[in-house]
C-alpha cells in the first residue's frame, strides 16, 4: 500500500483529489493538509510515501515544502502540482529535485499511475510543460535588474525605486536603459510585458 499526504488549500479540490487517490486500490491517504506550514509537520508525523501537493499553497509554497521534505525525509517522495504552470515554475521545482511535477487537470489515473512509478524510482514530468522548459528562453537579467523592473512594473518611477533600493536615479536609469536593450523592448512598459510573460518577474 501506497500512503500519501496530499498538500491542497482549496477544501473542495483536496477532498475531491483524495477521493478519487482512496479509489485505487494500492494508494491510501494518511494525512491532508490545507497550508503550507502543515505540510513538513505532517511529513514527519505520518511518514508517507509520497507527499502529493500543491505548488501554490498559501504561507509556505508547495516547493518550498518539498525542498524540505526532500532533505529531512528523503525516503518521502514528492509531486506537485499545479493548476497553471509556467516553465520557470518547473525549473524552480527541479532545482528543490522534486520527484514529479503535472498539472491539476491531468486525469485521474495519470495522476495515479505518476504516484505508482515516482514511487518506484521514476521521475515524471509533465511532457508538454518539458517540452515549452527546454524551449523558453534564458532570463538576461541580473538579480538586481530584476528587482529594479519589479518595482517599475508596480508603479514605481525612478526616484522611488532609488529610494526603495538605496541606489541613485542615475544608476536606476542605467538599470532601466540595459533592461529594455537587453530585451529588445521598445520602453520601459514594453520591458515590464515581455518579463512578465516570460514569467521572470
Amino acid at each position: 500500500m501506497i500512503r500519501l499526504l496530499v498538500g491542497e488549500d482549496m477544501h473542495l479540490v483536496r477532498g475531491a483529489l483524495v477521493a478519487l487517490l482512496e479509489r485505487e486500490d494500492d494508494l491510501t491517504v494518511v494525512a491532508e493538509v490545507g497550508g503550507g506550514e502543515q505540510i513538513v509537520p505532517a511529513a514527519r508525523e505520518h511518514r508517507p510515501d509520497i507527499a502529493v501537493l500543491d505548488i501554490g499553497m498559501p504561507g509556505v509554497d508547495g516547493i518550498e515544502a518539498a525542498a524540505q521534505i526532500i532533505a529531512e525525509l528523503p525516503d518521502c517522495k514528492v509531486l506537485l502540482v499545479t493548476g497553471s504552470a509556467t516553465p520557470a515554475m518547473l525549473r524552480r521545482a527541479l532545482a528543490a529535485d522534486v520527484h514529479g511535477f503535472m498539472v491539476k487537470d491531468a486525469p485521474a489515473h495519470e495522476l495515479a499511475e505518476a504516484i505508482r512509478r515516482i514511487v518506484a524510482g521514476l521521475q515524471v514530468i509533465d511532457q508538454a510543460l518539458a517540452a515549452r522548459a527546454l524551449t523558453a528562453p534564458e532570463n538576461p537579467l541580473t538579480d538586481r535588474e530584476l528587482d529594479v523592473l519589479r518595482l517599475a512594473a508596480s508603479g514605481s518611477d525612478p526616484s522611488e525605486i532609488a529610494a526603495r533600493l538605496h541606489l541613485s536615479r542615475g544608476t536606476v536609469r542605467n538599470y532601466l536603459g540595459a533592461i529594455v536593450t537587453k530585451l529588445g523592448a521598445r520602453n520601459r512598459l514594453d520591458a515590464v510585458r515581455i518579463a512578465t510573460e516570460a514569467d521572470w518577474l
